[in-house]
C-alpha cells in the first residue's frame, strides 16, 4: 500500500509568492523555501512586507486566479492517481490552494491556514502541525502505508528522507549538489517512471 506525497509549488504549479512579487512589483517577495529553510522566519518576513505595502488576501488571490498548473502537471497527476493514492503536502494555505486544486482536478491536499482580519489583512498563519511534511509522512507510515515523496525545496527534504523512495523535482543546483543520493528529475515523464518502478 503506497501513497505518493508531492509538494505543490515548484512541482505542480508555479511559486505563488514569486507570481505575486511580479504582479505587485515587490521583488523582496520572491524569496521562497528554496532560499530560506526556516518557514516561520520566511512567512513573518512576507507578512511584514505585505503590511508595509497595505496588501492583503484579496490582492494575492487575484494573482492566484491567473496562475495555471505547469504544462503537463495535471496529466502527470491524473496518471499518478490512476496508479496509487496521492496526497499533496504543502506549506501553502487553504485560502491560496483552493482555486489551484480545481485546475488540478481536486486532488487531496494537506496545507495550512492564514489568519485574516475582516478587512482582508493577513494577520498571521496557523501551521497544521510542526514539520508538517515529515510529520504527515511518518503518520501515514504509522498506519501501514509506504510513502514515496517528491519536492523541490529545503522543506521537502524531511519527507523525502523519511520515505521508502524520494526524488527531487526541478530543484536548485545547490540542493541537488548537497543531496546527490536523491535522483533529480526535470520532466514529469521521468518522475512518473521512477515512481511507477517503486510501486511495481
Amino acid at each position: 500500500m503506497t501513497i505518493t506525497c508531492l509538494d505543490l509549488e515548484g512541482v505542480l504549479v508555479p511559486e505563488i509568492w514569486i507570481a505575486f512579487a511580479e504582479a505587485s512589483g515587490i521583488p523582496e517577495l520572491k524569496k521562497t523555501t528554496r532560499d530560506e529553510p526556516d518557514y516561520d522566519k520566511l512567512m513573518n518576513y512576507r507578512l511584514a512586507i505585505l503590511k508595509e505595502h497595505g496588501l492583503g488576501l484579496k490582492e494575492i488571490q487575484a494573482t492566484i486566479e491567473k496562475i495555471d498548473p505547469m504544462p503537463g502537471a495535471k496529466e502527470f497527476l491524473d496518471e499518478l492517481r490512476s496508479m496509487c493514492q496521492v496526497i499533496i503536502i504543502s506549506d501553502t494555505f487553504t485560502q491560496f490552494a483552493a482555486p489551484l486544486m480545481k485546475k488540478l482536478g481536486m486532488p487531496t491536499i494537506f496545507c495550512n491556514t492564514l489568519e485574516v482580519a475582516e478587512d482582508g489583512t493577513i494577520t498571521g498563519f496557523k501551521m497544521r502541525c510542526e514539520k508538517s511534511k515529515l510529520t504527515t509522512v511518518k503518520a501515514l507510515q504509522s498506519i501501514g502505508y509506504d510513502t514515496i515523496a517528491s519536492g523541490d525545496s529545503f522543506n521537502d527534504l524531511g519527507m523525502i528522507q523519511a520515505s521508502k523512495a524520494g526524488f527531487l523535482f526541478r530543484s536548485t543546483e545547490q540542493i541537488k549538489k548537497d543531496y546527490p543520493q536523491y535522483p533529480a528529475f526535470e520532466e514529469y515523464s521521468d518522475l512518473l517512471a521512477a515512481i511507477k518502478e517503486q510501486i511495481d
